[in-house]
């Protein structure tokens, strides 16, 4: 007797309303008790569908993720829920995508440093139309032109402002090394690039920013001062 074959499709990924309620479940009931498993079956199981594992693999890299975007956007900054529920759902739509040459801490890590830089990318294209619509002496001007020494946290506020100027690969190796405080084997483990080319990232940013504050006199002069 011939036994009809049967056909096996793929679970559907989460799109972006499931993505939401997870990460929403994941914050609001981070209490539960599950059976423990590796975050890398969790991350093969939540890219395959799974609700459960999603939610888990959520509260589990949300304290990494946390941590990328408030280092780049800081503490203050007006966007940074935002910021940090963009970068979760962006995380679990990836996860197709994700090939476990690192732990799912260190890709949401990643992927968290990006969203953060994209948000000052669009901070500052806002601003910037902001200031073109301005009257010329209603632009922004620098906030403290002439007065005394920028202190430490002023500058460290401008690098965060720069990395968004730097192509895409530059500014996310800059800021895991930097703002993170990465090492590099590290920084080439997550991004999945081998150490050289973290290395020429990291050169090629350097140069980049250094070249960016020479030509502005309020950055040089921001940087300067003792």
């Amino acid at each position: 007797m011939n036994t009809p074959a049967v056909a096996f499709s793929p679970a559907p990924l989460p799109t972006r309303s499931s993505t939401t309620v997870a990460v929403a479940v994941a914050v609001a009931r981070p209490g539960l008790a599950r059976p423990p498993t590796s975050p890398l079956e969790l991350a093969i199981r939540a890219a395959a569908g799974s609700a459960e594992s999603t939610g888990r693999l959520v509260r589990a890299v949300s304290p990494n993720v946390r941590g990328a975007v408030r280092a780049i956007l800081g503490a203050e900054h007006p966007d940074l829920d935002d910021a940090i529920q963009l970068a979760l759902i962006a995380f679990i739509q990836a996860l197709p995508a994700f090939r476990g040459d690192c732990e799912p801490a260190g890709y949401a890590r990643v992927i968290g440093v990006r969203t953060a830089i994209a948000t000052r990318r669009r901070e500052r294209a806002a601003r910037a139309k902001r200031d073109d619509d301005a009257e010329p002496d209603e632009t922004a001007r620098p906030s403290n032109p002439g007065g005394p020494a920028w202190d430490a946290g002023e500058r460290r506020e401008l690098v965060r402002d720069l990395l968004a100027e730097l192509p895409d690969e530059q500014g996310e190796t800059l800021a895991l090394r930097v703002g993170l405080g990465l090492s590099i084997e590290e920084i080439a483990l997550e991004t999945s690039v081998p150490v050289n080319t973290v290395k020429s990232r990291l050169r090629l940013a350097k140069e980049r920013l250094r070249a960016r504050i020479e030509r502005d006199p309020a950055l040089r002069d921001a940087f300067d001062r003792e």
